[in-house]
């Protein structure tokens, strides 16, 4: 399932899954994640410091005075990974507040799209999305694959703070901001429900990758009545 194995300086490994970014590639991505963490957990790998995931790649990084390239890389050639994420992923659903003084870019995009608002917000609705992996802020979801027909690129000029729980959009994807944060997404709405709990140390993300998530229209009163 890897595609090639390369260094990536001197104490890190760049494992290439494949160019394409869909759900089958980054669910074989996922899959080595989980069985090397297995792995690590158990004591049967030494010296890897750190595994990280993407939409198409994993970076595994490594104490040099413990293992180094060639240690690793035979590991992986050797390892047998069964893709069971589906077996393994959790369904979330995660409750959408679109009034305008969260919907920060629906009306532009309305505009620029030639969709309504409510249009926008049912084609957003109508899908159920892959958790492809966490980052950019910690526990920040990238979801994936959102309708064809509300695609749009980045806004040209990045807000300085975007709000925490904001819900946005980009391409093919859809994040949930999981702190106050500079972004360049399209804002469709914002979540009242704690997504990333820092305090839960043992699980501080609700998302995972593989996970599945949909969403739910709630209304703004709802909205400030959310008590988790």
């Amino acid at each position: 399932m890897i595609k090639n194995i390369s260094n990536l300086g001197d104490a890190a490994i760049y494992c290439d899954f494949g160019k394409d970014v869909n759900e089958k590639i980054n669910s074989n991505v996922i899959s080595y994640f989980n069985h090397l963490k297995k792995l690590i957990r158990e004591n049967k790998i030494e010296g890897i410091t750190n595994l990280t995931p993407s939409y198409n790649k994993l970076i595994i990084s490594f104490d040099l005075s413990i293992t180094n390239f060639k240690k690793i890389t035979k590991i992986l050639e050797n390892l047998k990974v069964i893709n069971n994420n589906r077996q393994d992923s959790k369904k979330i659903k995660i409750p959408l507040c679109c009034d305008e003084k969260y919907a920060l870019d629906l009306i532009s995009l309305s505009k620029k799209l030639n969709i309504s608002r409510n249009g926008i917000i049912d084609l957003h609705l109508n899908k159920e999305y892959y958790c492809y992996m966490t980052g950019f802020i910690a526990g920040m979801p990238f979801l994936g694959d959102i309708h064809e027909s509300i695609r749009v690129d980045r806004l040209q000029t990045p807000r300085v703070k975007v709000p925490k729980g904001s819900i946005g959009i980009t391409e093919q994807f859809c994040n949930i901001y999981t702190f106050e944060s500079p972004g360049g997404w399209n804002i469709i709405g914002n979540t009242p429900l704690k997504v990333f709990d820092k305090l839960n140390l043992n699980s501080p993300s609700l998302i995972k990758p593989g996970d599945r998530v949909s969403f739910y229209k709630i209304t703004k009163q709802e909205y400030l009545n959310w008590n988790e």
